[in-house]
């Protein structure tokens, strides 16, 4: 009998077998990485036996320089003390004094296509950005994406090893993604920011702001604290992110992008920062065109025989003599623009307070400062200004006869939170000084802004350097350029796939040396059919009426080294050039995906067939977060509906707002004070109420049914348990972007929709049981631009 030898209990051997090779070993397996490839220690099979290795952390440059882009919303070329204001601004006059100023600096004409190429370095129709993110005709130029091959200004930071913060508006993401159940693949943290703390879309309220968004999360906010103001809350949040980062690291640098709201309508000041303007334009624009366009001279900012143009005359845009007015109408319009002052005052003490902080940390002559706007000043407010923003952004062909503008206010009252206005557009002409015409149009005055750089340690200014620079540059020129002063490379491939190039150039050359050339030599532009041709100092230019065919008539010619304030149109003595610069402006079109151009069509309408969703039924329950305002529109727009709110059977005594929707621009609530159901409808600033009787105890149901009927009205009637107890009506429906504050269950948060409902109540959260809130849209009315659009291509299709 032979027996076996006793089992060893030995170990396997310590080394890591060798890899198998040759036909025996098979193709490698691309689903399951082998987890020690690549690693540069050793690995045996203890730690004595191995030797330890970490990856290394990516660190710019050995001083690097934080960087801080500061982007205006609206503001005209002349705005600040740099460029030729008389507000105080003296944050910026430290700036500039020892910075750079650009003096022919240009942009895009409206807001979201300005910040694509800002932040991108590219031409924004090959962004997605036609237009700003509040269309989706469903073409490539409106896609109002950012896509992977097209890393922004953050990304390209963060890879080489920046903290990287973005504050304020964003308007990069379409409004209809702006609610907190979509992807969020357009939001900021989604495009190399670290944090972020400010508003997805291009305005709001700055006393109230309508959906303030932390990072990845759009913040549940009832009442905000007596005395909030937007301008200071972000700037807050800059500061504190600042701070925060250097008590957890000491030597890494910064990309902050802070990007105001400010001085965007609806115009809002603080009482403290419209107090120090009262009575400073009351000589009125002209006066202040001609003062401030003498500053600018003596500054430097134009050759010697340059000349002021005359007021605007253009059909739609037209400005009349101030002395022409009424004293009644001179006390008004200056009220306006004491406003905006403040606005911009405000503006400057608070990057005052960002730039002590960085002082405080020994920081700021390290640290690059960029000041400008993203388009130029506008003529939105119209000729006579308004009292009601939302009233006057309204754009539809019908609109009835007695729709109205503005509203009645106090003059003490302009500026607050109870009132969104907006200047006339001769303050806006007067903000673009001295150039024609304002923000959306292709002439100087939509595209020419303001342009301060200040980074003492690398760009010391030489003796006999006045700071101010005359190079044509571009705002794609921006990242190219703080990507070369930061020492950065842009990559031509970025996580395995090639990255878009760049139209953009760095203008680092300009900066350092005044007698350097500009390095951009020609650019087109485009903005809902205004076209322009940038080539070597002229300037081929269209203010084109929309519906009109577009042809070569619309050019207009300007030789920009004479007449940089486009006065003298030498379209008929250089035929061959207009050609020549037309034809070049047709194929950069093409090239950048510029077409197809706005028409008559109204194809802007148009929204993608996943907009639809929107506009379903929803049911609302009580603790649900404010509906984000574009899905709280789509329920209501242009159509009848219905708003069911179910109780838990009514108590005597139960009080409180059961459902509300907008905000003191526009919006209606539906609440419960002193045992009696009533309406607030609040018709873009105009305060209208119905009572709906006392409500009985036990009630189960209460009903808004909104009829819509001609004239863009709609019909209100408030029903309980079925019986009717009051109707309004017929009233203006609310259209355009009003209601502009989203849906609330149970409460009416943040600005109300009753001013007084709120001096009583505050928010006034319903005491009672609140079951459900459900919204029933029905279908379109017949004047929906949607439907109209719609209609018209089907008829085009049947008869072709």
């Amino acid at each position: 009998m032979t027996t076996e030898p006793a089992a060893t209990t030995e170990p396997a051997a310590t080394a890591r077998p060798a890899a198998v090779t040759g036909a025996a070993a098979g193709p490698a397996d691309p689903h399951r990485r082998d987890p020690y490839a690549g690693f540069p220690g050793t690995v045996g099979r203890t730690f004595a036996e191995s030797t330890p290795a970490w990856p290394r952390r990516v660190r710019p440059r050995e001083g690097a320089p934080n960087i801080v882009v500061v982007l205006v919303d609206d503001m005209g070329y002349s705005d600040i003390g740099p460029f030729g204001a008389e507000i105080p601004t003296p944050t910026l006059d430290r700036l500039a004094a020892t910075g750079v100023r650009l003096a022919n600096y240009h942009t895009m004409p409206l807001c979201s296509p300005a910040r694509a190429a800002l932040l991108t370095g590219l031409n924004p129709h090959r962004v997605g950005y036609s237009f700003v993110a509040n269309a989706d005709p469903g073409f490539p130029g409106y896609g109002m994406e950012v896509s992977g091959d097209i890393p922004t200004l953050a990304e390209l930071l963060h890879d080489a090893g920046y903290a990287t913060y973005a504050v304020g508006k964003w308007h990069l993401t379409r409004d209809s993604a702006s609610n907190a159940a979509d992807d969020r693949a357009n939001w900021p943290l989604q495009k190399g920011f670290d944090q972020y703390y400010g508003v997805l879309e291009g305005l709001t309220s700055l006393f109230h702001p309508h959906q303030l968004v932390r990072d990845n999360s759009p913040l549940d906010i009832d009442e905000f604290p007596e005395g909030y103001y937007y301008t200071d809350d972000i700037t807050d949040q800059a500061v504190k992110m600042v701070k925060s980062l250097r008590a957890h690291d000491a030597d890494k640098p910064f990309f902050l992008y802070l990007a105001h709201n400010a001085v965007h309508g609806p115009l809002q000041a603080k009482p403290e920062d419209l107090a120090r303007h009262r009575g400073r334009y009351d000589d009125g624009w002209d006066e202040l065109r001609r003062t401030r366009f003498a500053r600018q001279l003596a500054a430097g900012h134009f050759p010697p025989g340059t000349e002021l143009p005359e007021r605007n005359s253009e059909a739609g845009y037209e400005v009349g003599p101030w002395d022409e007015l009424t004293d009644v109408q001179k006390k008004l319009y200056a009220r306006y623009m004491e406003v905006y002052a403040a606005m911009v005052d405000n503006v400057d003490r608070n990057l005052g307070r960002l730039t002590d902080t960085l002082a405080a940390l020994g920081e700021l002559d390290n640290t690059i400062i960029v000041f400008t706007s993203d388009n130029g000043g506008t003529g939105e407010g119209g000729a006579e200004g308004t009292r009601s923003y939302f009233s006057r952004f309204v754009h539809h062909p019908n609109l009835p006869d007695d729709w109205n503008p503005d509203v009645r206010r106090e003059i003490e009252l302009i500026g607050g939170p109870q009132s969104l206005v907006h200047y006339p557009r001769g303050w806006g002409m007067a903000s673009n000084t001295p150039f024609r015409l304002y923000k959306g149009q292709t002439y100087a005055g939509g595209v020419r802004v303001p342009f301060v750089l200040s980074w003492p340690a690398g760009l010391p200014r030489a003796e006999g350097d006045d700071g101010v620079r005359s190079q044509y540059q571009y705002v794609t020129d921006i990242l190219p350029t703080l990507l070369e002063l930061a020492g950065v490379e842009r990559p031509s491939d970025r996580r395995g796939s090639a990255v878009q190039d760049l139209d953009g150039i760095a203008f680092g050359s300009v900066l350092r040396d005044q007698a350097a050339p500009s390095t951009h030599h020609e650019q087109y532009c485009e903005m809902t059919g205004n076209r322009s041709y940038y080539r070597d100092g002229w300037k081929l230019v269209t203010l084109h009426r929309p519906g009109t065919p577009y042809d070569d008539g619309e050019w207009a010619l300007y030789d920009l080294h004479t007449d940089p304030t486009e006065i003298h149109d030498l379209a008929a003595e250089h035929p061959g050039l207009v050609k020549e610069l037309s034809a070049a402006w047709e194929a950069a079109a093409w090239r950048d995906g510029v077409f197809p151009l706005a028409d008559g069509s109204g194809a802007l309408a148009l929204r993608g067939p996943e907009a639809d969703r929107l506009r379903r039924p929803v049911t609302l329950l009580p603790g649900t977060p404010e509906l984000e305002r574009y899905r709280s529109s789509r329920l209501i727009s242009f159509r009848s509906f219905t708003v069911e709110v179910a109780l838990d059977g009514y108590r005597e005594g139960d009080e409180g707002v059961l459902v509300s929707h907008g905000d003191q621009g526009g919006g209606y609530s539906l609440y419960v004070e002193d045992g009696r159901l009533r309406l607030a409808y609040n018709q873009y600033g105009e305060l209208l109420e119905a009572d709906g009787g006392p409500l009985p105890p036990g009630a189960r149901l209460v009903t808004l049914a909104a009829t819509a009927v001609a004239d863009l009205r709609w019909e209100f009637r408030l029903l309980v348990d079925g019986a009717e107890g009051g109707r309004l009506g017929p009233v203006h429906q609310l259209i355009g972007m009003a209601p502009f504050q989203g849906i609330s269950v149970g409460l009416d948060r943040k600005s109300p929709v009753s001013w007084p409902v709120h001096e009583r109540h505050r928010s006034f959260r319903y005491t009672g049981a609140l079951r459900s809130v459900t919204y029933l849209p029905g279908d379109p009315a017949p004047y929906d631009p949607e439907t109209v659009v719609r209609a018209l291509r089907e008829a085009a299709a049947a008869f072709e």
